[in-house]
This record gives structure tokens, C-alpha cells and sequence, in this order.
């Protein structure tokens, strides 16, 4: 793809906005930036574009802007479908995205993951896999390392193993990844995609370039992982949980075994380290994945016992009089807080909340009478997830994370468990999950700091 000297313009100024925007400015190209959000909110953005020679428009999406290039690339988060990029494409300029540009230029094996739930850790634990096989490994993507920043590290010999979105999917035209995964689709960014069918849709997107010499690794406990499989024109690994495949990882006996055609027998299952079925899921896309890339299973046995819980990810925090608190703030939908239910047996005060996603909370009652004493809610999905949930136990409108925190530990005792899973998106109080997961991490922090100062049994 030859940019030198062309007038691009990148839309959204994410994490991988601002990384297309310095690739492309140091391959030669005339860069333009656009966002609508203001100067003062990109202050720590802007400095480092215009210190390249970068154009910089904010607070709006000029229509002279987007309309004088020669390629636009868009950030995962803008929809493809707003005006200025309809307009664009009437004009016949190219409209793609960042995962489609790194596409253009990144050398070796592309692994390409996702799903609405469990994606970065399997991802992460799928890099793990990869490198504990002595290959040259670089992970990323929607992970938080833009996938554009790989180009110069690749090489014909590496892997680059990927987590992909369903907005940057939305984008790709000849992305080609040699091993995809699709490990769950349930219900999430219905505010975006408007439909299931769109969601789903754009989910299979990861397979679209794939050919019989790759590999697409599916749930079979996936009704809609199983339709996702028909017509495609790669091979289909699955991944089972709950009964054994004929070609892929499955669970029989306690032992994570795969069968291509020979049965292997990987490892037992007790030797996850991970809590929860959903992340023997997880390990047995990785398990999948990893066979697949030619690793050894003695090398994936090594990887999976030695790998931990992902920052944000059902992620311990701190015991504190007997309460234990656990950081699931990665559960931004309501299938996700599901699996971080099912981790625990019982006695949950489960902070709930955040920017709703038009998702149905219903779904969540079930569990809520079974396992929870006590909902906190929070931010600006608080009175639709009061209204459903209703009287299935207590519920305490606390507003803020801070508010539930302290109001939680007050009345949890000890065997208690706090578990922040909002089942929500971050972005009416919080910059992304991680932020509202590291302050919730400092909230505990701080009431351990409190609690060793105050006299012992005060609470």
C-alpha cells in the first residue's frame, strides 16, 4: 500500500487512532486527525501529533476535511455509518480501519480472537501458549496494544495474536488471519449494531478472507457458533466444554484432551489456575489455537498452569476481615457478570452499573436470588437495572463506585465476597473498564488503609 505523499485523514483519537495517525505520518503520509470531542479533552493526545507535523482538527468533523483526502482511517470507536463517512465513500474515497491498514503492512501468521466475553484473556493466555513453543510472539490488538505498532517488530517468522472488536471488524476488507476464533456471541453493543443479526454478522466477519489452508476455531456449545460454521471455507475447529468433538479441544474425564485425528491428552483440568467454567473455555480455545500453530503440548500443559488472571478479569484484590474483593470490571455485558456469578457459590454484594448497552438485566435475576445478598448500583444505568431486577433481593442505589464500595463493605461479613461486574460499559463516569477497574482496586486499597488504623473489630 504506497501512502508517500497521500492525504490521509484518521478519525478518532483512541489509542489506535493516535497510532494510525504516527504510522502513517512516518510512512510518508499528509495526516490529518478529526475528533469530535474537544482540545481540552485530547490535551494528552495532541502534543505528540503536532510535534510530527500532524493537522489536528477537534470538536467537530469538518465536511471540507473529510471530503479532500485520499484515504480515511477510523477508529474502532465511530460507527462506520455517521454522515461524514457516508459522504466520503459517495465520493469514492477509501474508508477503512486500523486492524484493515495494519493488514496492508504487517509481515507473519496472524491469530485473530474474539467474542463478547472472554476474549482478552484467552487472547493473553493464547500469546503465552505461542511463545512457550520458542515463536517469535507479539499480542494485541483491542487488548490495549494498537495492532498498528506491530509493523515494525514483524517479521515473515512471527506471530501476532490479536484481539479483535466487532467495530474493528465492522471495517476489514482483506484482514487475514491463518487461525481465527469466535469463542461466544451473546447479546452486547446492541446500541451500536442494532440487531443481533448485525452483531453476529460483523462477529463472522473474522473468517471472511480465510481459506482452506486456515483455521477457524468455533464453541460447539454455541448454537450460534454452530450456524456461524456453515459455508466456511476454512477448517472448523471446536472447542467443548461439555462433550467431546471430533476434531478439536474438549473435556472428557476431568482431562483437556484434543483429537486431530489422534486423540492427545493435554492436562487435567484441576490445573487451571483461572476460576470459572467460562475460563475452561477460554483455555480450551487457547488449547485449540495452540495445536493448530504446531506447539507442543507439553509446551501448552507448561503455559496454562503457569498463567493467571488477567488484569480486570475476575482478578482478586484484597481480603480485608474476612471479605474478600474481586475485580471483574471487564464484565461490561450481562453474559459476562453471568460467568462472574457462576464463579462463586454464593454470599455476592455485586456492584452493578455504568453506561447501558439497551441490554436486558432480566437475565440476571436468576443468579441474583441464588448467589447475591445485596446489589449496589451505580452510574447512569442504575434506575433501569432497579426497575428489572426488582425485589429479588436488597438493592441499594449508591450512585458512584466509591458510594457502593464503602456502602458494601459496611454490610458484607466475613465469607462475604464484594465483586465489582457491572454488566455495563464505563463511559458515563470512567475513560474506559480499565479506569473504573484500577479505582476500584484503590477503593479497597484504601479501606485496608483505614481498617489496620482503626482499633481491631471496627468497622
Amino acid at each position: 500500500m504506497d501512502i508517500q505523499g497521500k492525504r490521509v485523514l484518521v478519525v478518532g483519537l483512541g489509542k489506535s487512532g493516535v497510532a494510525s495517525a504516527l504510522f502513517l505520518e512516518s510512512r510518508g503520509a499528509r495526516v490529518t486527525v478529526s475528533d469530535a470531542k474537544s482540545e481540552d479533552q485530547l490535551c494528552n493526545e495532541i502534543p505528540s501529533l503536532l510535534d510530527r507535523g500532524i493537522t489536528v482538527e477537534t470538536g467537530k468533523h469538518g465536511e471540507r476535511t473529510f471530503r479532500d483526502q485520499d484515504l480515511i482511517v477510523v477508529s474502532p470507536g465511530v460507527p462506520n455509518n455517521v454522515a461524514p463517512l457516508q459522504h466520503a465513500r459517495r465520493l469514492g474515497i477509501p474508508v477503512i480501519g486500523e486492524i484493515e491498514l495494519t493488514a496492508r503492512f504487517l509481515q507473519g501468521q496472524i491469530v485473530a480472537i474474539t467474542g463478547s466475553n472472554g476474549k482478552t484473556t484467552t487472547t493473553t493466555l493464547t500469546g503465552e501458549i505461542i511463545a512457550s513453543g520458542g515463536r517469535k510472539t507479539l499480542v494485541g490488538g483491542n487488548i490495549g496494544t494498537p495492532a498498528i505498532t506491530f509493523v515494525e517488530q514483524s517479521s515473515p517468522d512471527t506471530w501476532v495474536v490479536l484481539e479483535i472488536s466487532s467495530f474493528q471488524l465492522e471495517s476489514i476488507e482483506s484482514f487475514h488471519p491463518h487461525i481465527s476464533a469466535i469463542l461466544n456471541v451473546t447479546p452486547d453493543h446492541l446500541d451500536r449494531h442494532g440487531s443481533m443479526q448485525n452483531y453476529i454478522a460483523a462477529k463472522r466477519r473474522i473468517f471472511e478472507n480465510q481459506t482452506a489452508d486456515d483455521y477457524a476455531v468455533l464453541n460447539a456449545d454455541s448454537e450460534v457458533n454452530l450456524q456461524i460454521a456453515e459455508g466456511l471455507k476454512s477448517q472448523v475447529l471446536w472447542f467443548s466444554r461439555k462433550h467431546p468433538v471430533d476434531r478439536g479441544a474438549f473435556v472428557e474425564g476431568g482431562t483437556i484432551c484434543y483429537r486431530d485425528p489422534e486423540l492427545v491428552e493435554i492436562m487435567p483440568v484441576t490445573e487451571i489456575a483461572l476460576k470459572g467454567a467460562h475460563n475452561v473455555e477460554n483455555v480450551l480455545a487457547g488449547v485449540a489455537i495452540g495445536m493448530a500453530a504446531g506447539i507442543e503440548p507439553s509446551a501448552i500443559r507448561r503455559a496454562v498452569k503457569d498463567f493467571r488472571a488477567v488484569e480486570h478479569r475476575l482478578e482478586y484484590v484484597a481480603t480485608l476481615r474476612g471479605v474478600q474483593y474481586y475485580n471483574d470490571s471487564k464484565a461490561t455485558n450481562v453474559d459476562a457478570t453471568i460467568k462472574a456469578l457462576e464463579s462463586f457459590p454464593g454470599n455476592i454484594h455485586l456492584i452493578l452499573g455504568g453506561k447501558d448497552k439497551d441490554s436486558d438485566y432480566t437475565e440476571l435475576n436468576g443468579l441474583i436470588a441464588e448467589r447475591v445478598k445485596c446489589v449496589y448500583t451505580i452510574g447512569a444505568a442504575a434506575e433501569k437495572i432497579e426497575s428489572q431486577i426488582g425485589n429479588t433481593v436488597p438493592v441499594i442505589s449508591a450512585q458512584t463506585l466509591e458510594s457502593a464500595v464503602r456502602k458494601a463493605s459496611d454490610l458484607a461479613g466475613e465469607g462475604d465476597i464484594v465483586l465489582l461486574a457491572p454488566a455495563c460499559a464505563s463511559f458515563d463516569q470512567f475513560s474506559s473498564y480499565e479506569h473504573r477497574g484500577r479505582v476500584f482496586k484503590d477503593l479497597v486499597q484504601s479501606l485496608a488503609a483505614l481498617q489496620s488504623a482503626s482499633p481491631s473489630g471496627e468497622r
